[in-house]
């Protein structure tokens, strides 16, 4: 294993071993803990730390034509901790890096965000395979083929604005729950933010054989691409976090319930 996939690994190892502990335990745990608002550290305000992805905030998770999904949460007293330990890093690190970013041009923001993107291929073209999504695993192959030449690198995305190609997000999450693997608990990852046990296993073993960043980034600069993305999602984002801290009463019980909705939504797609 080379040096970056040794990264890697150290990275997801406490992740790992948290949801593999966990696992056994919340497959057959069918109770739902009433999602009633916690003080945390003499917070009232409970705020979101959704940091790396929040396309799951596209789609409203409590439209009518919604079935609502009972969601597993007996460690909410803990993620709630973990939330609010991440909308800190979020309000007073992160964010305020992002917002410095945004002094580069957005088009060469999204030039960055396009070739990271293209980078991470194979994760989503294994995934489509191993949910016999054939069609999508072509798109995804004519996607890479397109932006790797005409779009220089990735660094364009032509697929999507020539050829109408829209980007495809397969994970090995989608693929358990594909294969009938429920989601477990609810969890919430430190910085990574809203998760569960099948998809935080997911992330795991993805950045681990997947991600062609553990084979391709040495020692360090590993953490230097996940920082760069962190960032440059962020800088790109239009302050969706600061919208539901301001509207929405109990931010964590809707980051909550919108993510695991959305994730059972790509499931069945």
């Amino acid at each position: 294993m080379s040096s970056g996939s040794g990264i890697s690994c150290r990275f997801g190892v406490i992740l790992a071993l948290f949801c593999l502990l966990i696992f056994p335990l919340s497959t057959c745990w069918s109770e739902e803990v009433p999602g009633q608002p916690a003080e945390v550290a003499g917070e009232q305000e409970l705020p979101d730390e959704e940091i790396l992805d929040e396309e799951f905030l596209e789609d409203d998770p409590f439209a009518e034509d919604e079935p609502q999904i009972e969601v597993s949460d007996p460690l909410e007293k803990l993620n709630r901790g973990i939330f609010w330990v991440n909308d800190k890093l979020y309000t007073y690190l992160f964010k305020p890096i992002a917002r410095a970013y945004r002094f580069v041009p957005e088009p060469a923001r999204e030039s960055v965000d396009n070739f990271l993107f293209n980078i991470r291929m194979p994760i989503r073209l294994v995934n489509s395979l191993l949910q016999a999504r054939f069609e999508t695993a072509g798109i995804v192959v004519q996607r890479f083929a397109i932006n790797t030449t005409v779009g220089v690198l990735g660094l364009f995305d032509p697929a999507r604005n020539r050829f109408e190609m829209q980007r495809v997000n397969e994970d090995l999450g989608q693929t358990f729950g594909v294969w009938g693997l429920g989601p477990g608990w609810y969890i919430v990852l430190p910085v990574f933010g809203p998760s569960n046990v099948r998809d935080g296993i997911g992330i795991f073993l993805d950045n681990l054989y997947l991600n062609p960043w553990s084979y391709i980034a040495d020692g360090d600069y590993y953490w230097y691409v996940l920082f760069i993305e962190l960032q440059t999602k962020l800088s790109l984002d239009k302050d969706t976090y600061e919208s539901i801290k301001e509207e929405q009463l109990d931010p964590y019980l809707f980051i909550r319930d919108a993510f695991m909705q959305r994730r059972e939504a790509l499931i069945a797609k």
